[in-house]
């Protein structure tokens, strides 16, 4: 079976520091976590970063932060994985689906506008599968209404616009390191923002509430524990060392997909002309004379693992029973989008002769 995706990182590459952690039993709170927190900020060109165990415990974060209240309202896009509105719902907020762009599958300016109330208090952009196109138009634009703006990068690590890397752009950015991510650590998160107001918050919320003062110690505040351990932070840094030879690579796939899908009806997602983008998930949509889920299970069967893009959120069953605000083109990608394998080794020569057939 061709997998969908395979990591970037080896046991060799880190057994040396796995060792030296283990021998010296510290765990968690050690110095590659320090590390790995520098990595991202001198990656990313953010001032700060602080790890979290996911992206959606970054995004509740996030939320929190800005002090987002039960009756609020925040504006999301509309194609992602349910963690984006999810963590919005569990606040006791509500969500405003914002409709994406066929072409980049992002939040566009004209939606957002038209989703602004007197209760918005904040906006949720998607970089949809790792493509932040149009993000700084929706930063305009959030500025011009006073919206704070927090980036959904949960794929968009090694990705930039207009010569701004993704973490850098948004007043709050979260990224995801789960298996699925160009960088993985298994499970895992951060999150990056520029503004100084927001250092003591992260650095009492994220230590259950503690903050030493005078040399002592105390619970100033309720708070939560979503560490990163020491061994994870490892994978990270040792990826991140690689990031961009690894983008670079996999623009080169994507391309040799575009030369020969697109002469049979497929289109790739697209991207705006000043995106460095890190190609985290590779996304066709299908002609219109093909079933997505048919040619699925047909390239399954042909030992090709494949998937959807990703989801209409509005289109769940939680969220169409709850606010029945389903919209259009987020449905359709999720009807007609296709991810296909894309990482060094992928043999590409035989899933297009597999879909060449299938025609």
């Amino acid at each position: 079976m061709i997998k969908l995706i395979k990591p970037y990182i080896t046991f060799d590459e880190v057994k040396d520091e796995f060792e030296e952690i283990f021998e010296s039993g510290w765990f968690t709170k050690g110095k590659f976590v320090e590390e790995f927190r520098e990595e991202i900020k001198s990656y990313t060109g953010a001032k700060h970063a602080y790890l979290t165990t996911s992206a959606t415990t970054a995004l509740t974060m996030a939320l929190r932060l800005l002090d987002i209240k039960e009756g609020d309202e925040v504006i999301v896009s509309d194609f992602s994985f349910p963690a984006t509105a999810n963590v919005v719902e569990d606040i006791g907020a509500v969500p405003i689906f914002a409709d994406v762009s066929l072409d980049t599958f992002n939040m566009t300016p004209e939606q957002l506008e038209s989703k602004i109330t007197d209760r918005t208090k904040a906006v949720i952009f998607v970089d949809a599968l790792g493509n932040p196109s149009g993000i700084h138009d929706i930063k305009e634009i959030c500025d011009r209404y006073n919206l704070p703006l927090i980036e959904d990068g949960a794929c968009a690590i090694g990705s930039s616009e207009n010569g701004v890397r993704c973490g850098a752009i948004a007043d709050i950015t979260c990224f995801s390191f789960h298996p699925r991510k160009l960088l993985t650590t298994g499970e895992g998160g951060a999150v990056t923002f520029n503004s100084d107001d927001y250092v003591d918050f992260f650095d009492i919320k994220l230590n259950h509430g503690a903050k030493v003062t005078d040399g002592k110690f105390d619970f100033v505040d309720y708070g939560y524990n979503y560490r990163l351990p020491e061994l994870q932070c490892v994978m990270g840094i040792k990826q991140f060392q690689k990031l961009d030879t690894i983008v670079k690579s996999r623009n080169k796939i994507r391309d040799e997909y575009i030369k020969g899908l697109e002469p049979l009806g497929y289109s790739v997602q697209k991207l705006s002309n000043s995106i460095i983008y890190n190609v985290q998930s590779l996304v066709f949509t299908v002609p219109e004379d093909i079933d997505r889920d048919t040619l699925v299970k047909y390239l399954k069967e042909n030992g090709v693992e494949t998937t959807i893009g990703t989801y209409c959120l509005s289109a769940t069953t939680y969220y169409k029973d709850k606010y029945n605000d389903v919209q259009p083109n987020a449905l359709y990608l999720e009807k007609n989008s296709i991810t296909f394998p894309c990482y060094d080794g992928v043999d590409i020569e035989y899933i297009l002769k597999k879909i060449n057939k299938y025609r």
